[in-house]
């Protein structure tokens, strides 16, 4: 799926129980609720709207898109229209092997992630009218599988697309609905304890919604309080910064569990071995992502002394295990064919600052 990181958020205010109220709402029977507004919610409802159902999407940020907006990268896909064209040789089982080499413990989750990835990718490009056209090979990859377009971030570009959709829809019928600054809070169950619908609040109050919910929350990485699932399960993190947005505070997560549902891996929190870093603000807590994509295309990290130290097409975490070994501060040099190949990305960053 979309490549880039963890993600970040602050925990909800203080609010006196006094000051909410009850709404419930009657639903269709064919109503099902999406909690989160990026690509993974995105695409949920987007599925829920083909076969004919109705969707509630909430977002608790004023807008959607979450953090698939900033993945710069890609999007990987294994025998898809786009290799083919190309006659890049790849497969679902070469994309499974290399994942599995990469730390996958669960041959049953990455089966799954592998073996819909071509389909995935040729959906987003059949059904959003979405360039997909550029193929690069990332790091831990064998082949060329990280789809992306010519223009702008990829993870926008996607994002948006199918946002737009849902909210072409939610114009014209009654089939979809889209509510922000709504926080959900708890998931509601019956008397044999199955999960029936939601509570959210928004302006002050509280409102149910009822029908299935499909949990797209994202991660936990942005959350640096001392009740954090971050400070749970890797309190050896907690001094690093992150490219994640506020939102990411493991909601979705910690709703589940709440109602005896049961997580996994946890523990595994991506290290994202390069960011940019503001000269004027080294130390801040918040940064922006340098995207893989620049070591894709030959960008170099070199070491306090100018040297090479590792292989840049590694894995993530052979990569940022090898920084810890070097002497910062580490620079990513990419020569001009480099840049020109990924000129947007280039043109984005220094207008940064």
């Amino acid at each position: 799926r979309l490549k880039e990181q963890p993600s970040l958020g602050t925990p909800p205010p203080a609010v006196c129980a006094t000051a909410f109220c009850i709404m419930a709402t009657v639903f269709p029977a064919d109503q099902a609720i999406v909690v989160g507004g990026g690509l993974a919610g995105m695409s949920a409802a987007n599925t829920v709207l083909e076969n004919g159902g109705r969707v509630i999407l909430l977002d608790k940020s004023s807008f959607c898109g979450g953090n698939s907006t900033k993945a710069t990268s890609g999007i990987n896909g294994a025998a898809t229209k786009t290799q083919k064209a190309k006659g890049i040789e790849d497969s679902v089982d070469l994309f499974t092997s290399d994942t599995l080499k990469g730390g996958a413990k669960k041959p049953d989750v990455v089966k799954v992630l592998c073996g819909n990835s071509g389909a995935d990718v040729d959906w987003l490009m059949d059904k959003f009218n979405l360039d997909l056209s550029l193929v690069a090979r990332l790091g831990g990859h064998s082949a060329p599988r990280t789809h992306r377009g010519k223009e702008r971030f990829p993870g926008m570009t996607i994002t948006y697309a199918l946002i737009q959709m849902v909210e072409k829809i939610s114009e014209r019928t009654d089939r979809a609905k889209i509510i922000t600054k709504a926080r959900a809070t708890q998931l509601l169950t019956n008397a044999e304890g199955a999960c029936v619908g939601l509570a959210y609040e928004k302006g002050g109050m509280v409102f149910q919604e009822h029908g299935p919910v499909i949990l797209a929350t994202g991660g936990f990485g942005a959350d640096f309080t001392q009740q954090s699932l971050l400070a749970q399960y890797r309190p050896d993190l907690m001094h690093l910064p992150t490219t994640n947005g506020e939102h990411c505070t493991g909601d979705g997560i910690k709703m589940g569990e709440a109602i005896g549902g049961k997580s996994i891996d946890l523990e595994w929190v991506q290290v994202h071995p390069t960011g940019l870093v503001k000269p004027d603000d080294p130390d801040a807590k918040i940064k922006f992502l340098a995207a893989e994509a620049l070591r894709g295309v030959g960008g170099l990290v070199l070491n306090a002394h100018g040297q090479r130290f590792a292989n840049e097409l590694g894995r993530r975490d052979y990569v940022t295990g090898e920084m810890w070994k070097n002497k910062p501060p580490f620079r990513l040099c990419l020569n001009k064919a480099a840049s020109d190949e990924i000129a947007w990305h280039c043109k984005h960053y220094t207008g940064r600052g």
